[in-house]
C-alpha cells in the first residue's frame, strides 16, 4: 500500500510541471480596423509567422482571425476573454490600461506596431481649419472620445480654447469604419462633414479634386507617433510566455518581410481591403512615405498619456512608457 502511494505521489509530482508549463493552443486575434497599421497582422495571418515561431518554440498553436475592428469593440474583445492580443491606437490602449491597472485582468502593451499620421480630410467650403467646425457639421472617427483622431482634437481645443473647452469638438463626432467614412466623403453624403481618416483611405479621398486635408495628427503631436499597438493581458502573458514570445517574434518579422518586399507586402494589404480599388504601385508608394513606420517602438505615447491624464480621462499617471509595457520590450527605445 505504502508502495503504491508512493508511486502515485511521485506521478502526482511529475505531473505539476507539466501542467505548469501548458499554454494555449489557439490564439484568437481580431484584426483590426484595417489599412496601413494593420499591415503586420495580415502579413502575420498570410505567411503563417505565429503558426511558424510557435512551433519553433515547442507550443505550437493555430490561430483565429476575427474580422472585427475598432477601439471600443477590441477593447470588451480583450476584457470578455474572447481576444488574446488586441491592436488599436493609443488613446484606446491608455484607456484599457488606466481601467484596469491593479486588477487581475491588468492590459499592458506588447509592442507598438505602426507609427504614421491620420488625416483631416473635407470638401465643405467652409472649413479652411478644425475651428471652422459649425454645430451641424459632422466628423468622421472610428470611436467617438477613445479613438485618436478624438483625443487629437482635444489637445487642439486646450491648446486653442483653454482647459473649459477642451471636449468642444466631441459634439461634432460620430462614429464610422473608415470605408463607410470614404463613401460618405465620395458620395457627397451631406450627414458627414469630415473624416478623420489614415492611410489609404486618405489618399483615396484626396484623388478628388474637391477634397483637401486640414489638418494631421502630426500637426498636433510635433511629429512622428505610434498608430497603432498591440496589447494583452498581464494574465495571459504569465500563463503563456512562450507563446508570447512567439507572438512578438513574429511581429518583427513582419515588419522586416515588409521592409525587404514592399510589393508583396502590398499583394496582402490589397487582397486585405478586397482586392481592388488599387493598383499595387500607387500602395508601394504610399509604403515608401518617410512618414509611414512599422516599429515595435513606442512613439509619442507619454504625450497621449500625459494629456489624457491632466483632463481627467485617466485616474493613473505613468511614470514612463514602460510602465506600460511588458518587461519584453524595455530594452528598445520609447517615449
Amino acid at each position: 500500500m505504502k508502495r503504491i502511494c508512493s508511486l502515485i505521489f511521485a506521478a502526482m509530482i511529475a505531473a505539476v510541471p507539466m501542467a505548469a508549463q501548458a499554454e494555449v493552443t489557439e490564439l484568437r486575434i481580431p484584426m483590426g480596423a484595417g489599412g496601413f497599421g494593420f499591415l503586420p497582422l495580415h502579413m502575420m495571418k498570410e505567411h503563417k509567422l505565429i503558426e511558424k515561431h510557435s512551433a519553433a518554440a515547442g507550443v505550437p498553436v493555430t490561430v483565429n482571425w476575427a474580422n472585427i475592428g475598432g477601439p471600443s469593440v477590441m477593447n470588451e474583445a480583450l476584457l470578455s476573454g474572447s481576444a488574446d492580443f488586441i491592436s488599436a491606437g493609443p488613446p484606446a490602449f491608455l484607456t484599457l490600461w488606466d481601467r484596469t491597472k491593479g486588477t487581475p485582468i491588468e492590459v499592458k502593451a506588447a509592442a507598438g506596431m505602426s507609427s504614421m499620421p491620420m488625416y483631416l480630410n473635407t470638401s465643405a467650403e467652409h472649413l479652411k481649419s478644425l475651428d471652422d467646425i459649425k454645430p451641424e457639421d459632422k466628423i468622421a472617427v472610428t470611436a467617438v472620445k477613445v479613438s485618436i483622431p478624438s483625443i487629437i482634437m482635444q489637445m487642439h481645443a486646450l491648446a486653442k480654447y483653454g482647459k473649459a473647452e477642451v471636449f468642444r469638438f466631441d459634439r461634432n463626432t460620430v462614429s464610422m469604419t473608415h470605408p463607410d467614412g470614404v463613401i460618405a466623403m465620395l458620395t457627397g453624403n451631406k450627414q458627414i462633414t469630415a473624416h478623420y481618416t489614415s492611410p489609404p483611405f486618405h489618399h483615396r479621398e484626396i484623388k478628388e479634386k474637391n477634397i483637401r486635408t486640414i489638418q494631421t495628427t502630426s500637426d498636433v503631436m510635433g511629429g512622428s507617433t505610434t498608430f497603432t499597438m498591440i496589447s494583452t493581458t498581464e494574465r495571459f502573458q504569465k500563463a503563456n510566455p512562450k507563446v508570447f514570445s512567439a507572438f512578438l517574434a513574429a511581429l518583427k518579422e513582419s515588419m522586416q518581410m515588409i521592409a525587404a518586399d514592399k510589393p508583396g507586402a502590398a499583394k496582402v494589404l490589397l487582397a486585405s481591403m478586397g482586392g481592388k480599388g488599387w493598383e499595387i504601385d500607387e500602395l508601394v508608394a504610399i509604403l515608401n512615405d518617410k512618414d509611414i513606420k512599422y516599429t515595435t517602438a513606442s512613439e509619442n505615447l507619454m504625450k497621449y498619456a500625459e494629456f489624457m491624464h491632466s483632463i481627467g480621462t485617466l485616474k493613473n499617471k505613468p511614470a514612463s512608457w514602460k510602465e506600460m509595457f511588458f518587461p519584453e520590450m524595455h530594452n528598445q527605445d520609447g517615449n
